[in-house]
């Protein structure tokens, strides 16, 4: 039987896992045994009697700076531990999350997760270590650990028996280039507001040619990058975007 899918996070608080992870799907398979989760102290990869992490930025300014030498000494620890396991660091400097790179991670053994805090990490871990950054969206949050749940949660459900029905990740949004198509159900009729007719003819042709045209409708009219990209090159070419290392500093994402 192979291994569970493993995730191992870096952060300076450990407590907020799993967090919500520890609960519905995610927290049943966590039990499971479908997946498994470790964290590690940043603290604990410094070598200071105060057990310091950051530093005040070179050339100054606000703020203080994760170092990169017991960042880097985390991820060894990790990598150590799991070898072979991707790492990754949110950050708004890197490329936008997509559901296709969620989809390659999940078929894989794995990630290690740097969650990053203050003003950001220091930019040399990027070339020191195989360190994958990304962006969860156009925000600025506390640290790294909400992305990092989310990034997992979106992992987890794709696992093998986690979601309920094996096609229920299919038609979801992203997966096909497009949003999803608008949802109905009872009461048949709420405040005036009813249910598309085509949704109840029984006409199963109709429905899913109902069902694209409103995934185009709105895709072009919510997402209109989306639509874009969609138009250039076909779902299954889709490819994450990927940078060089180097040029990703942010850790707070």
């Amino acid at each position: 039987m192979p291994a569970p899918w493993h995730a191992s996070v870096i952060t300076l608080y450990p407590e907020m896992f799993p967090g919500p992870l520890g609960a519905s799907l995610a927290g049943r398979a966590l039990a499971e045994g479908r997946w498994t989760l470790e964290t590690l102290q940043l603290r604990d990869f410094s070598t200071d009697r105060h057990r310091s992490v950051d530093d005040t930025p070179a050339g100054g300014g606000p703020g203080m700076v994760l170092r990169v030498d017991v960042m880097a000494r985390a991820l060894d620890a990790a990598s150590a531990r799991h070898p072979g396991l991707p790492l990754l660091a949110p950050t708004p400097r890197g490329p936008r999350l997509t559901q296709a790179r969620v989809r390659q991670l999940a078929a894989g053994p794995g990630a290690i997760l740097l969650a990053g805090r203050f003003e950001g990490l220091d930019e040399r871990i990027f070339a020191a270590r195989p360190l994958e950054p990304f962006c969860l969206a156009d925000i600025v949050l506390s640290g790294g650990e909400v992305a990092v749940l989310a990034l997992l949660d979106a992992c987890v459900r794709l696992l093998p028996g986690v979601m309920g029905a094996a096609r229920s990740g299919d038609e979801e949004s992203f997966e096909q280039g497009l949003l999803e198509h608008p949802h109905y159900t009872r009461p048949l009729d709420f405040e005036g507001h009813g249910i598309p007719e085509v949704l109840r003819s029984g006409n199963h042709g109709a429905i899913e040619a109902w069902r694209r045209a409103q995934a185009e409708k709105d895709t072009r009219a919510w997402r209109p990058d989306l639509w874009e990209a969609s138009r250039k090159s076909p779902p299954s070419a889709a490819q994450p975007e990927r940078r060089p290392a180097g040029g990703h500093g942010d850790g707070d994402e």
